[in-house]
């Protein structure tokens, strides 16, 4: 398979995941704030490097969902920029998020295309351990342009961020679904 058909298989999984929560709990994310959503990516992202680090999980989910988990917040977070948060739930119809959803991933393809050209797809060369770091630090990064209220001198925005942290869990789970 091509980096574009692997991305687009793992993608697929991370949809359904979304499609499912979204019938079961709605938009019930709509109220959340970008902050509490950059800690919700943290908890996911230090969890995995907890369980690298440890070796095993003590509750029986392992790394793959919570990349998944990351992939889907990190679009969360994107569409929450891009609309602003609600006081309710229900401004927006499952419709309208699945098809936000779907151009977020959309344009998250594109730009690992555009970033594999010039890379060379050396994230093939590296661990799914230091996709686990580098979104870490790519947390880390958010929480302190949103203590600069996203004023910046030189760095990319929160939504750059979020691009990044979704496309390395990506590479965390072709990685985890097509080399092992």
């Amino acid at each position: 398979m091509t980096t574009e058909e692997q991305f687009r298989s793992v993608m697929q999984e991370c949809r359904e995941v979304f499609v499912k929560k979204l019938h079961d709990y709605g938009a019930a994310w709509r109220i959340l704030r970008i902050p509490s959503l950059t800690d919700q990516l943290y908890i996911k992202a230090n969890r995995i490097r907890s369980l690298e680090m440890k070796g095993e999980s003590l509750v029986g989910e392992g790394i793959r969902p919570e990349f998944i988990a990351i992939v889907n917040y990190a679009i969360i977070g994107l569409i929450q920029l891009a609309h602003g948060i609600a006081e309710k739930p229900d401004d927006m119809t499952q419709e309208e998020a699945i098809s936000e959803y779907d151009r977020l991933a959309e344009d998250s393809l594109q730009l690992m295309l555009r970033k594999n050209h010039d890379y060379d797809e050396a994230w093939r060369g590296m661990r799914v351990s230091s996709y686990t770091d580098i979104i870490l630090q790519k947390i880390f990064r958010t929480k302190q342009i949103e203590e600069l209220d996203g004023v910046t001198w030189v760095s990319e925005g929160i939504d750059a961020n979020y691009m990044d942290m979704m496309n390395y869990a990506v590479f965390g789970l072709i990685k985890l679904t097509f080399e092992e």
